[in-house]
């Protein structure tokens, strides 16, 4: 007999709710990673909106410019096609701010919703609607260039729309893979899992980017179609929580049509009573117990019962529950969980810096660095590599330590100094750049991805809620919301203060820093308390 292949030996050693683990870890990892691709477009597009137009303004502003230059200035302006209306004026930057705007608004608003709406509905269907929908705003922002629409209510509306059913996508997500990983390593799984951010930006940037020079509707066109195509998979293969496995086995366990006549008698009370038969060493079950428990299979009475062709009347068992199904939690119960308003408002200023990072750092390289638009905006993409390590990180040492809130406060106090470094370092070099960027990005990010993910999955399953797992939705949209909050604040104050000069930018982001860790001071002094009186355990760490 030939010995079995070591990669198939390697398949058979996981077992089956392993394998329905890594699939929901794969599955929640793409899906999301569909919701930031087709965030992405807007971002790239912006520059085909305005690039003509502010390139004939230029022309037209020019000092050594004739009135003989006149015509072909116009004929100039025509062949460029520069009245893409209405981000063809002169306050451009505004008009296409006000779409960033409406979004990031709207998000923050829906989220607080999204969360309480998500815990009465089933989260596959609900993720299935959102991403669905979403995928139609994000192509209908296409068609406007395919249909010619130059209206900017239009624009304005379906960012708004998008923005409000995409709050659908954070909650649902969390929530499912919180049900599956246990808290002992969740820190680390969600830490890798988080990466599908940086993922969706790249292959967002990627996607739009092949299409933004010669047709810019097909940059959110595609994105479109991909998260609507992903929303349908969702809908196919998602499992919300393993108990939901529990009904598939009931029905694989069912013996479906036999042969064999079943029998039975009127028993006590003129119940029906249930025949278990035998036959050629196969169970056979048949119920004629109502028609609730019909072609159900009891393994614990099987192996009790010899495997010879025998018939044993069984006495029907009512099963009765002991008490309700637990109710989604309401809005202000989820802000009675300890932490819960603390690590909501540290992630406001967490996100804030963060987001001011995403919008302003390419065009902060091109000033400091002296580079053009194109190196800016790869450049950039290593903070994104370092908020991926750093998120894997803080996973791993709130996993080692099972101090969560202490982990964000050590990367918040180091990020503050390292902010400053970066806006004096950035200044001397590509190599020192590159170098502050990881550092940064990793400081950043990691307790911005921490709460996100293992911080709002941990509260959304607090003991103070008794086993009711249905607040994590509501926990997992209130920390987020808020914290989106913060994503629309954070671009807009930079660029008011970036008029200024730079300086003033990373004095707010530094700010922003101390005040994240301002708020997590009387989770930490609780954390640091519980360990001198009661260290953690490895079995308290272990997975539940």
């Amino acid at each position: 007999m030939a010995p079995v292949p070591p990669g198939i030996r390697l398949l058979v050693s996981f077992d089956r709710d392993q394998w329905y683990r890594a699939l929901t870890f794969i599955l929640t990892f793409l899906l999301y990673t569909s919701f930031h691709l087709s965030r992405k477009p807007i971002s790239i597009v912006k520059s085909e909106l305005h690039k003509n137009c502010s390139s004939v303004s230029e022309l037209a502003t020019n000092p050594s410019s004739s009135s003989s230059q006149q015509p072909s200035l116009q004929s100039l302006h025509a062949d460029m096609d520069c009245s893409w209306k209405p981000f063809d004026k002169s306050n451009y930057k505004q008009l296409l701010g006000a779409m960033d705007y409406s979004f990031l608004c709207a998000y923050a608003v829906g989220m607080y919703l999204s969360g309480i709406i998500g815990e009465r509905l089933p989260i596959r269907l609900y993720l299935t609607v959102g991403m669905l929908t979403s995928g139609l705003f994000t192509c209908l922002f296409g068609l406007g260039y395919i249909y010619n629409i130059h209206n900017l209510g239009f624009y304005i509306f379906v960012q708004v729309a998008n923005g409000l059913v995409q709050t659908t996508g954070w909650p649902s997500v969390v929530t499912c893979i919180g049900n599956w990983f246990g808290k002992g390593r969740r820190g680390l799984i969600m830490g890798l899992w988080n990466s599908h951010t940086s993922v969706g930006n790249i292959l967002g940037s990627l996607i739009a980017g092949y299409w933004v020079s010669s047709n810019w509707g097909l940059s959110f066109i595609v994105p479109g179609l991909i998260i609507a195509a992903m929303g349908v998979v969702c809908f196919l293969f998602l499992i919300e929580h393993p108990n939901d496995l529990k009904s598939v086995y009931a029905q694989n366990a069912s013996p479906g049509k036999s042969q064999v006549p079943a029998k039975s008698w009127n028993g006590v009370n003129g119940h029906t009573e249930v025949y278990l038969q035998y036959k050629d060493n196969k169970p056979q079950v048949y119920n004629n117990y109502d028609d609730n428990v019909q072609n159900r299979k009891s393994y614990d009475t099987e192996l009790l019962l010899p495997r010879d062709t025998v018939r044993v009347p069984v006495q029907p068992v009512v099963v009765v529950k002991n008490e309700s199904e637990p109710s989604a939690i309401s809005f202000m119960g989820a802000l009675r969980i300890p932490g819960v308003i603390e690590f909501s408002l540290c992630l406001l200023f967490a996100k804030l810096v963060s987001y001011t990072f995403l919008f302003w750092l390419p065009l902060y390289i091109t000033k400091a660095a002296h580079l053009d638009a194109k190196k800016a905006g790869d450049l950039s993409t290593l903070f994104d590599v370092g908020g991926i390590v750093g998120g894997i990180l803080a996973g791993v040492i709130s996993d080692k330590l099972g101090k969560r809130a202490t982990t964000c406060a050590v990367m918040l106090l180091l990020a503050a100094p390292t902010l400053y470094g970066f806006s004096m370092i950035s200044e001397f070099g590509l190599g020192p750049t590159i170098g502050m960027l990881l550092v940064c990005g990793g400081l950043v990010n990691g307790p911005y991805a921490l709460i996100t993910t293992a911080v709002s999955a941990d509260l959304g399953t607090h003991k103070s809620l008794k086993g009711n797992a249905r607040a994590l939705s509501t926990v997992t949209a209130i920390i987020d919301g808020t914290g989106s909050v913060g994503a629309a604040l954070g671009p807009l104050l930079a660029g008011v203060l970036s008029a200024g000069g730079w300086d003033q930018v990373f004095y707010m982001l530094m700010t922003a820093d101390f005040c994240a860790l301002l708020l997590l001071l009387r989770l930490v002094t609780k954390e640091l308390a519980s360990t001198k009186s009661r260290p953690i355990s490895a079995v308290e760490l272990k997975e539940h």
